[in-house]
This record gives structure tokens, C-alpha cells and sequence, in this order.
């Protein structure tokens, strides 16, 4: 009889709490941090396997911490309710008022407007406008939004009576690519644009008490994802596929038949779009202009105001306001539970001294350069997230990454940057991220498609990440403090 991952998975994550509760005792952990282990374990063997659904496995802590004597119930609940998983939920709104109006159509069909019918410069629109709506909205939700626009451009190439024979099929693989690409790159630019990116601030306040705002991580990962959108252009449309037709036949013609589609811009797109620019500047400006009027300010009271004030502000000739519960509800509550699950993890690392112990075995580790073991780590994450979820694979490293950082001697901003970057640069399966999902399931790409041309840009971005953490880091944040 053929087991199945899953079934496999469902039986051995139990097993393996147990094993490891009961018989596993090295000198120096102690009875809570065995506890926190053996939890942990289980739920990393859920979270690979995908033995049930991963948002339920993240409610595992509230179970088993109190029960194991890990951490008490009243601790392990109340990371759910971390002030990241607000932040989350207040930039989801926001998201989701972009996409009921239909603003985000708007955005991404100028953006390609303003570019021309180039064929390269088309795939460069249609990147720069996913990696933009990317960095403020789910990348999983920017794909979905994008792909219609993309499949129309495609359709109007096929049904052309001037495109080349088979064009149409190389054009249509580089597009989708390039939206499931940039929809991860642009991403990172930003502290809410990826979950990787708000577990590592979840985790850096949980340990050292430090806050990382949306203008510090702004500062570091706008200039990343802006060489790595370029890079990867480039990578596209001059190596992994060969254009022989140029120029794109009536590609502005049918860019300008969505827009008219759109109509004029309505009072409810402008509305939503104001609210999204004092939000981004409120982000942006918080920790040099507005805490000076108030010092109380954060990025989720800013993001959970606007949020907010979408539900106060009516639409225009309806008896309804910008956002209603209806619409709210859309919310994916199974990320937020995620959060949730990878705070209580954290918090449990550290405080049961799990961390410290992990650190303290992986010492050796230290012997290396540090460039060496940058490396090491990022591709490790990178491949890893191939197969597993990028918030999985972040909640369940950065907290060993905080202890070994610590036994080592090295600054943990190199380790816990480095690591949450590579988790959101995987680019070769369609399981990797929801936004390969989303374009494999286009049609166009086969998985033989999505590996080979993946594999470079896995490559690639490796390379650029380690230089980038080692070299740039320490020139744009405080690498001085010791922790």
C-alpha cells in the first residue's frame, strides 16, 4: 500500500513530538525549551508535508505549548494577536478597496500605456506595474489581478494576422514569468509586501526589543527589488527567450480598449487612491516627521486607521461606504493565523532558551567566513522555499537564526536579512509561491518551463542577495549595536 506525503506527514509529526518530549534530553535544554522543540518539530513536518492545512497547523502552539509546558496558554494566545498581524490586516483592507474598484486594472493598463509597444518594453510595463501594486498589496492578490490584463495582451498577439507563427506562445511564457517574478520582487521592497518581511520585524522586536519601520526597511529593500526587477528584464528578454517579432502588432490599440473599457476614473477609484497615498506617506514619513507630533504613532495604528476610515467614507450614489464587512471578510484569514503561528513560535524559542541552546550547537558554523555562510544560508532558504511556504520556512528559521547569530559572534541583522530575502526568491516550481501558482495555472508554461528558466534566476538572485546583505547592509542600517 503507497502512502501519500500528506498521510505520511500526519502520522510522523505526532511520533516525532512524542520521541522527541520523551527521550530526547541533551545536557543543557532544558524541560520547556524540549517542549518548544517537539512542538516545533511536529509543525515543521506539517508545514512541509502540508499533512493538513497550514494555517490550521499554525494553531498547534495553543495547544501543545501549555500542554507540554512550553510556554503558558495566556502567552502562546496572545501572539496571535501581535501588532503585526493587525498590520497585516489593515494593509489587506486597503488592498482589497484597491481591488473592489478596479484600481489596480487602471494602474497596471497605464503603466503599459506610458511604456509602448515594444515587445521587451511591454514585459517591462507589465513588471513594473505588478512589482509596484506588489509592494502594497498581496503578491498572491497582484497576480491574480495582473494575469487577466496579461492573457488579453497574449490573446491580441495570437489573433493577430501579422504575428510571426508561434511568437505568441514564446511572448505569452516570458509574460507570465515576468508577472509571477516581479509579483515576488516587488514584494520585498516593502515591510507589508511580503509575510517573510513582517515575521523578521516580528522576530527582531521579540529578541532585541528593536522596532524595524516601514521607512528602515523601505530605505534597504526598495534599491533590492528595483536591481532585481531590472536583472531580471534583462534575464528574460535577452537570455531565457529569443523575440524575433519587435514590435508588438495594435498592442496599444488594445491597451487603450481596456482603458475605455474602465471608463472614467470614478469617485470611488480617486477616493481609494488618496487613501493609498496618505497611508504610504504616513508609512513612509512616521519615523522622522510624524512621531514628533505623536510619539505614540506605529505602523499598524497607521495602517488600521486608514483602514478604518475606509468603512466612514460613503460611495458615491450608493447607500454604502468605500469598504463594508461583505467585502472585508474576503480578508485571507488563513495568513493572518500564520502570523499568529509564527510569533508564538518565536516567542517560545526565546523564551524557553531553546534559541540560545540551538545556537550553542552550531558553533562551528563560525569558523567560516562570513560571506561563505551568507551564501550557504540564502541558497539553502531559497531551494527550501521551492517546496515549502516562504512564511513557513521564515517562522520556523528566524528565531534559530537569532541564537546562532548570537554563539557565532556576528551581527543577526546579516543572518535574519539575508534569510528573509532568499524565502521570497523562489522561482523555479509552481508550488514555490502562490504567484507561480497563479501563472502556471494560465496555461502557457509548462513545469519543464518554469525550472529551467527559474533555476538561472534562483542562481542570479543568490549571488545579488549575498552581495547586497554583505556589502550594502551595514552602509544603510546601524550594524554598530551589540546584541
Amino acid at each position: 500500500m503507497k502512502f501519500t506525503k500528506q498521510q505520511m506527514g500526519l502520522v510522523l509529526g505526532p511520533v516525532m513530538f512524542i520521541i522527541i518530549l520523551i527521550f530526547f534530553h541533551p545536557e543543557g535544554l532544558t524541560n520547556p525549551a524540549n517542549a518548544i522543540l517537539a512542538t516545533a518539530v511536529w509543525i515543521a513536518i506539517w508545514w512541509i508535508t502540508e499533512a493538513i492545512n497550514i494555517a490550521m497547523t499554525a494553531l498547534l502552539p495553543i495547544v501543545l505549548f501549555p500542554i507540554s509546558g512550553g510556554l503558558s496558554l495566556t502567552e502562546t494566545t496572545a501572539s496571535y494577536g501581535h501588532k503585526y498581524v493587525f498590520l497585516y490586516v489593515g494593509g489587506f483592507i486597503l488592498a482589497l478597496a484597491i481591488e473592489k474598484w478596479k484600481l489596480h486594472r487602471r494602474i497596471a493598463l497605464t503603466i503599459i500605456k506610458v511604456v509602448g509597444t515594444n515587445i521587451t518594453n511591454i514585459i517591462l510595463g507589465f513588471m513594473i506595474a505588478t512589482a509596484f501594486l506588489s509592494m502594497w498589496i498581496s503578491n498572491t492578490a497582484t497576480a491574480v489581478m495582473i494575469l487577466p490584463v496579461g492573457m488579453a495582451i497574449v490573446s491580441h498577439l495570437k489573433d493577430n494576422p501579422r504575428t510571426i507563427e508561434n511568437e505568441n506562445l514564446v511572448f505569452g511564457k516570458a509574460l507570465m514569468l515576468s508577472i509571477a517574478y516581479s509579483a515576488s520582487i516587488g514584494g520585498m521592497a516593502t515591510l507589508i509586501g511580503t509575510p517573510p518581511n513582517l515575521v523578521l520585524a516580528g522576530v527582531v522586536k521579540q529578541a532585541y526589543n528593536i522596532e524595524i519601520s516601514f521607512s528602515k526597511w523601505f530605505m534597504f529593500g526598495f534599491p533590492i527589488s528595483v536591481i532585481l526587477l531590472l536583472i531580471c528584464w534583462i534575464y528574460l528578454t535577452r537570455f531565457a527567450f529569443k523575440f524575433e517579432q519587435k514590435e508588438f502588432p495594435g498592442g496599444s490599440q488594445e491597451i487603450k480598449k481596456q482603458l475605455k473599457e474602465l471608463g472614467p476614473i470614478s469617485y470611488e477609484e480617486r477616493t481609494v487612491f488618496l487613501v493609498f497615498m496618505l497611508t504610504a506617506f504616513a508609512w513612509i514619513t512616521r519615523s522622522f516627521l510624524l512621531k514628533k507630533i505623536i510619539p505614540e504613532i506605529d505602523d499598524t495604528i497607521i495602517a488600521v486607521f486608514f483602514a478604518i476610515l475606509l468603512f466612514i467614507i460613503p460611495a458615491k450614489g450608493k447607500n454604502e461606504k468605500i469598504m463594508t464587512w461583505e467585502d472585508a471578510v474576503k480578508l485571507p484569514w488563513g495568513i493572518v493565523l500564520l502570523f499568529g503561528g509564527g510569533m508564538a513560535l518565536a516567542l517560545g524559542f526565546e523564551s524557553s532558551g531553546l534559541a540560545v541552546w540551538i545556537g550553542s550547537q552550531m558553533t562551528s558554523l563560525g569558523g567560516l567566513p562570513l560571506i561563505v555562510l551568507l551564501l550557504i544560508l540564502i541558497a539553502s532558504v531559497n531551494f527550501l522555499t521551492e517546496i515549502t511556504s516562504n512564511l513557513a520556512t521564515t517562522a520556523m528559521l528566524l528565531p534559530v537564526l537569532v541564537s546562532l547569530a548570537s554563539a557565532i559572534g556576528i551581527h543577526p541583522y546579516f543572518l535574519l536579512v539575508g534569510a528573509t530575502l532568499a524565502a521570497s526568491c523562489a522561482f523555479m516550481l509552481p508550488v514555490a509561491t502562490p504567484p507561480n501558482a497563479v501563472v502556471f495555472g494560465s496555461g502557457y508554461l509548462k513545469i519543464e518551463d518554469m525550472a529551467k528558466k527559474g533555476f538561472w534566476m534562483n542562481i542570479i538572485s543568490i549571488l545579488i542577495l549575498t552581495s547586497i546583505v554583505y556589502y550594502i547592509l551595514p552602509l544603510l542600517w546601524d550594524m554598530t549595536s551589540s546584541f
